[in-house]
């Protein structure tokens, strides 16, 4: 059997002292005792989008092709994980793309773009697979090791949970000036990635609205029809002869606290990038009693 290696990071466990303590000091709660899990598996499933960075056909009748994926995660409440894995079809980006696609026979497989670029590209989706994960058998947060009843017990105030992820980012050596986006992104992950109490997430929410570069935007609709709040999340980074500005958009269903949808575009010098503004709609995420298996089809 497989075996995924989860990412190496340089991780201190911070422990329960840090989970409670940080919201202690500042006067902030905690969220209430650890419940009980709800489910055997804290569960994620997630539909990838993406255009492909390279061109296909030939150079008088080129076209994009678009790439999609199901991923999915499984964590039991002692933290152990399957990740499962399948590649969707690959289809032509637009209506223009697919004409092109058509006046080029076609192809149901490709093997190289325009420029020779090895490539292993299908429309017909993977078999795909599941891999037990390799890992401490904890929760990742920030960098940290969690226990179920560390995670249970975050702070549940933004303060105090901006105040805990601070601690966190500096225990990880995260450069000071990287420090808030860090934490942005963070926060992101918080509200869906592990089995946080609901007031937890609400307060990665209400703490993510706080921070540099990022906006509410009203209401949004994802690409499943499902309605929630639309938060922006913008930051730029200027060199000698290049801008880059990268704007990821979020949909957050506020009453359960989760997110729903994540859309990021890339701009170089006001210029989008198509093959590095990808999105992804978190298509479940919460408990179910419901074995690892390799992801269906959509």
């Amino acid at each position: 059997m497989k075996f995924a290696t989860a990412p190496i990071r340089p991780l201190i466990c911070l422990g329960v002292g840090l989970a409670v303590g940080a919201a202690a000091f500042l006067g902030a709660p905690v969220a209430a005792s650890a419940a009980e899990p709800e489910g055997a598996y804290w569960h994620t499933r997630t539909l990838s989008t993406s255009t492909h960075p390279w061109k296909f056909g030939t150079r008088t009748n080129s076209y994009s092709l678009v790439q999609q994926r199901i991923t999915e995660r499984w964590t039991t409440p002692d933290g152990k994980s399957w990740f499962g894995y399948r590649e969707l079809g690959t289809l032509p980006k637009s209506a223009a793309d697919k004409k092109a696609w058509q006046r080029d026979g076609s192809p149901a497989k490709w093997s190289s773009s325009i420029d020779g670029k090895t490539v292993k590209l299908s429309t017909q989706p993977a078999k795909g697979d599941l891999t037990p994960i390799r890992n401490p058998n904890e929760f990742q947060l920030g960098g940290q090791r969690l226990t179920y009843d560390e995670v249970q017990r975050l702070p549940a105030d933004p303060n105090g949970l901006k105040t805990w992820l601070t601690k966190a980012a500096q225990a990880g050596r995260v450069p000071a000036p990287s420090i808030d986006r860090w934490i942005t992104g963070t926060l992101q992950n918080l509200l869906y990635t592990i089995p946080a109490p609901k007031e937890v997430r609400a307060a990665a929410y209400n703490a993510l609205l706080t921070m540099p570069g990022v906006r509410s935007q009203g209401n949004a609709t994802d690409s499943l029809g499902r309605s929630g709040a639309a938060v922006l999340v913008e930051s730029t980074t200027k060199q000698k002869k290049h801008t880059t500005t990268v704007k990821i958009k979020l949909t957050v269903d506020t009453g359960r606290m989760v997110l729903l949808s994540e859309d990021q575009t890339v701009w170089l010098n006001g210029k989008r990038l198509e093959g590095k503004s990808p999105s992804q709609t978190i298509v479940e995420a919460g408990w179910t009693d419901s074995e690892p298996v390799v992801p269906a089809l959509p």
